[in-house]
Parts: C-alpha cells; sequence; structure tokens
C-alpha cells in the first residue's frame, strides 16, 4: 500500500495563474511514484473565476478535490483544508 501525500492549495485572485500552476503541479505528480498523491485546492472565497477552473481541474482529475470557503485570509483558507486531506 502506497503512503498518502497531500498538497492543499490556498486560492484567491489568481485566475491568470492557476491554468499554469495546477497543470504543472499535476504533470509532476510522477516524481511521488511511491506515494497515493492528492491536491486540496481550497477558494478562499475569490469573487474572480478561480472557483469555476479549480472545479475543472477537479472534473478533469480524480486526484484533485475543491473546497469552497466565504474569505477568512491564507492561514484560515490552509486550515480549512487540512481537515479533507488523507495524506
Amino acid at each position: 500500500m502506497k503512503k498518502k501525500f497531500s498538497i492543499c492549495i490556498p486560492v484567491y485572485k489568481n485566475e491568470k495563474n492557476l491554468p499554469i500552476t495546477i497543470p504543472y503541479i499535476i504533470q509532476h505528480l510522477d516524481l511521488f511514484q511511491e506515494f497515493d498523491v492528492e491536491i486540496v485546492m481550497v477558494n478562499d472565497g475569490s469573487p474572480d473565476n478561480c472557483g469555476k477552473i479549480c472545479d475543472e481541474y477537479a472534473k478533469q482529475d480524480k486526484r484533485v478535490e475543491v473546497i469552497h470557503k466565504e474569505n477568512g485570509g491564507l492561514s484560515d483558507a490552509r486550515n480549512a483544508g487540512v481537515p479533507y486531506a488523507k495524506g
């Protein structure tokens, strides 16, 4: 059985970079072959299209999970993702 590894990504007002950043991370998950890797994206109430973009990645890749919450700041977003992380 593989060990689990979680990546928690707080997301806020970053719609321009998400289409670059998230595919890059997904493509490089192969570097962690000894782990069962998941990505927990926390949309911290972003007023732009970040939530929709995150949802699209979750539809495309079963390793991506998206949490939507009201804006609370970086630490709050990161902490909100921890209970969903299985690694």
